[in-house]
């Protein structure tokens, strides 16, 4: 199958949505499978041809938040390549700017369009209202939202039921939505894979010692992460076991203002932010903690609890619709309400290494069942839905003929 991922976030942006879409990617090519990227230019306003072609990057502007650039919805020059494609489906994983372009490219080529949403946009309407008119400006979202997904694809994906609960109940979404959990690539972040003496060379490098205990916690900077609730209650579990560390990997706009929180409570010392890690250098950082903590309320999914349970690190995350199909409490982590049940989960891994070695291996288990190649193979599954049989192209028809009689003879027997 020919297949055009459309996205405006790509490598080398770093992202859950940008590695998640670099997964799919390498996931589908190792099947066999012909994927081409059209994405947004990270550095300037030019476009941009590259790897014999099969990815097109778009002139983009700065919008203002974190790295993204809006493009425009009908960019002329990359039209005749993606025409030259020929591609069978297209996949886009954006709502404006690319996903627009997706959109249009879809009807005009005359292939299905599939859609997947990755984003609660309501949570950051503040980055752009800067708190005026929120509440109009969710309705303009809401309705936004709605057009995107529910008039121009053929099928929608979310990652999670929290996500299909937006779409069917606040958005009374009519249409087929698919709920397929994003996959890792979770080889690369398994500790058989990583060098125990390189590991033991990082800790020495961020300070850490061989008795510290260490949580750890992944992603942007910014409120909506909730990383003042991670920093607040370590105030207080360090006061009764002062080797426990908080590592914080990540930038953002409030990477200065979580530092100066740390240094105002006079516990940097157990603190320790590194800063952006590059993702082909991040699975060497998740060796590192015992537990993999997450205050965040704003995920459709978390793909960095999985990538700490590939690596063998349980988790401790908020009680959250979005982690509650990965974290399973006394299995492979917990789910904390309160700041008391959070310490307390912390406290309780802490005092019993037995229940840290089990916890530890129900978290490598869990990881393995969101795998880069199950994953893919559940999109696969969508995209053939979406083709409802049309035929595609000629390298790609034997293998859509070849999966249609596997689902056929699944629905025969029941399984």
């Amino acid at each position: 199958m020919r297949i055009g991922i459309f996205t405006d976030t790509y490598p080398p942006f770093i992202n859950g949505v940008s590695t998640s879409i670099a997964m799919l990617e390498n996931a589908l090519r190792k099947k066999g499978h012909q994927v081409f990227i059209v994405t947004v230019n990270p550095e300037d306003m030019h476009y941009s041809f590259e790897k014999n072609d099969r990815v097109i990057r778009l002139p983009g502007i700065p919008v203002g938040i974190y790295d993204y650039r809006l493009t425009g919805v009908y960019p002329i020059r990359a039209i005749s390549k993606i025409k030259e494609w020929n591609l069978d489906i297209i996949h886009s994983h954006t709502e404006f700017g690319v996903g627009t372009f997706a959109r249009i490219m879809a009807k005009q080529l005359d292939i299905p369009i599939v859609h997947t949403y990755h984003t609660m946009y309501e949570d950051y309407i503040h980055y752009i209202t800067h708190g005026y008119f929120n509440g109009p400006s969710k309705k303009i979202v809401e309705h936004l939202t709605r057009f995107y997904c529910d008039k121009t694809v053929t099928e929608l994906i979310v990652p999670t039921k929290k996500t299909y609960d937006l779409f069917k109940e606040k958005y009374e979404y009519e249409r087929n939505i698919h709920i397929v959990p994003t996959g890792i690539e979770v080889e690369r972040f398994y500790r058989e894979k990583n060098s125990e003496k390189k590991t033991e060379a990082l800790k020495k490098e961020l300070g850490l010692q061989e008795k510290d205990f260490v949580l750890l916690f992944v992603g942007r900077l910014a409120s909506e992460k909730n990383v003042t609730f991670l920093i607040e209650n370590h105030t207080k579990i360090i006061k009764k076991r002062k080797n426990c560390k908080l590592l914080i990997i990540g930038d953002g706009p409030d990477a200065d203002q979580f530092k100066e929180q740390a240094k105002n409570l006079k516990i940097e010392d157990n603190v320790i932010f590194t800063g952006k890690i590059p993702w082909d250098q991040i699975h060497k950082y998740y060796q590192i903690p015992q537990v993999f903590v997450t205050a965040s309320h704003t995920e459709t999914q978390g793909l960095t609890l999985l990538e700490a349970m590939a690596a063998s690190v349980p988790v401790v995350a908020l009680d959250d619709e979005a982690f509650r199909d990965v974290v399973i409490p006394d299995l492979n982590g917990y789910l904390f309400k309160d700041d008391k049940e959070y310490r307390e989960s912390i406290e309780k891994i802490m005092d019993s290494s037995s229940l840290l070695e089990r916890l530890s291996r129900q978290a490598r288990i869990t990881a393995e069942e969101h795998s880069a190649k199950y994953y893919a193979e559940k999109v696969l599954d969508v995209y053939y839905t979406a083709l409802g049989g049309k035929p595609v192209g000629k390298k790609g028809k034997k293998t859509f003929i070849t999966t249609m009689k596997s689902v056929v003879k699944k629905g025969l027997h029941g399984k």
